[in-house]
């Protein structure tokens, strides 16, 4: 029989990336409320210490670490005081920090851009997991989630390569469940749609903020679902990939777009 109890955090410690807004805010505050004690990493130590102070707010426990995660030595430095902080242990990694895509074409985009998002959304998310997967292994098993876009299966006009990044998330994630389940590491992807984070937002900083609010609203008329995704929508299912429950579930992309992707609406990332 089923036990609830397996979406329980309760005694596992938690790594989550760009925990600071947006996404990996909700996350981390999902998995503090789920039990886990939680390292949370940006390079905006202002984000990470408000939500430190909201996750200790209701009781639970967590530890801001300042770190550019797009910098080789950076993800060491990140590596070893989250193991401090975290008793010497890393259950659970939620790759989530990623490089804010700029508007250009497949004809505008230069290579200051392409190495600024490749650095961060690939190479960096790469390093980061093989670094806290070499902890998992020595500790008998893990959980990492990465966060992908559905732009990595559909491109978004204008966002070339941040689309080819988020398709090589999802690569990332195939090849690490591959050679990691022996190792009882599960490695999973969240494909997140349109969400109500600043990355989504830069989309109209440069219109007036009336005009701002007319295209948000014209783009939930036409979503499937009616509205535009709220980050505490993407908790349960990271929740549920980081805890027992999802014993069995690696190499797995749960989509979480409202139906974006079964429509014919052009995609807007997370």
């Amino acid at each position: 029989m089923f036990d609830l109890s397996k979406f329980s955090l309760k005694g596992k410690t938690a790594v989550v990336t760009g925990g600071g807004r947006g996404i990996g805010k909700a996350i981390a505050i999902g998995f503090a409320k789920a039990g886990a004690k939680v390292a949370i990493t940006s390079r905006k130590v202002d984000d990470l210490e408000a939500t430190a102070a909201e996750i200790k707010s209701f009781g639970g426990v967590a530890f801001p670490i300042q770190s550019h995660l797009g910098k080789m030595d950076e993800i060491r430095k990140m590596v070893d005081a989250a193991m401090e902080k975290l008793g010497g242990r890393i259950d659970i990694l939620v790759n989530n920090a990623g490089a804010s895509p700029n508007t250009l074409s497949v004809l505008d985009s230069d290579e200051r851009l392409w190495e600024t998002i490749m650095n961060l959304n690939l190479r960096g998310l790469y390093f980061t997991s093989q670094a806290v997967a070499k902890i998992m292994k020595n500790q008998g098993g893990g959980s990492i989630i990465n966060i992908a876009s559905i732009d990595g299966f559909k491109p978004e006009f204008g966002v070339s390569v941040y689309s080819i990044s988020k398709a090589g998330v999802r690569m990332i994630t195939n090849a690490f469940a591959a050679e990691l389940a022996s190792c009882h590491i599960r490695v999973n992807t969240i494909a997140p749609g349109p969400f109500d984070t600043k990355m989504m937002n830069s989309h109209w900083f440069h219109l007036t903020p009336d005009e701002a609010k007319k295209q948000k609203a014209a783009l939930e008329r036409v979503l499937p679902m009616g509205h535009i995704g709220n980050p505490d929508e993407i908790a349960g299912a990271a929740i549920y990939l980081a805890s027992d429950a999802s014993s069995y579930t690696t190499g797995a992309e749960i989509v979480i777009d409202g139906g974006v992707l079964l429509s014919h609406i052009q995609p807007v990332q997370d």
